[in-house]
């Protein structure tokens, strides 16, 4: 019985401290809200460990599903192929090191590691030049994409004084400051635009 109350106690705890970010973002100059990111700035002396656990970046009907993916810094994506011709992935961006893994065929996958926090590398396809996507490479794990409607929910923040920001690949919107309460509900709204 006393283990059992001890581990209530300890996951009553680990969740006593934290509330919840969500908003709606009205995006003007685009078709839809969808795909922005919506991050906490920075957490002033604490450092976050990449999770073991890769993310993945798939090459489906001739498109990077997601087509926006943020990530903690230092976290590895393998980029899948699920297409029936040729995927190449590359960036020309200097932030991600300018990496090319080179092209490979379906049901295979090559990975890339994202070390640098504020990096926000386009990923693109030699072998179709219609295809993009991005990484949004963050210092926290504190982060959200929002969904067509512009609706976001960021869970389980610590309790504190934050700046929230905001980034789209073509829109942009300011960073706000907001306090996040022990428990409960913090909304904050964004609008973007050109």
């Amino acid at each position: 019985m006393k283990k059992l109350y001890f581990l209530l106690l300890l996951a009553f705890a680990s969740t006593a401290f934290a509330g919840d970010i969500v908003g709606t973002i009205k995006a003007k100059g685009a078709r839809n809200a969808g795909n922005a990111v919506v991050y906490l700035d920075k957490i002033e002396g604490k450092t976050f460990s990449a999770p073991k656990k890769h993310a993945t970046m798939d090459q489906k009907n001739l498109s990077f599903v997601p087509h926006v993916l943020p990530l903690l810094a230092g976290t590895t994506v393998d980029f899948v192929n699920s297409d029936d011709v040729l995927h190449n992935v590359f960036s020309p961006d200097k932030c991600a090191d300018k990496f090319n893994l080179g092209t490979w065929p379906k049901g295979q996958s090559r990975s890339y590691t994202f070390k640098n926090a504020g990096c926000r590398p386009v990923i693109l396809c030699n072998v179709h030049p219609e295809m993009e996507a991005y990484v949004v490479v963050l210092s926290n794990p504190y982060f959200a994409v929002s969904k067509k409607d512009g609706t976001f929910a960021i869970k389980n923040v610590p309790a504190g004084k934050y700046t929230l920001k905001i980034w789209h690949e073509k829109l942009k919107g300011k960073p706000v400051q907001i306090t996040v309460s022990a428990a409960g509900k913090v909304t904050q709204d964004f609008v973007i635009h050109r």
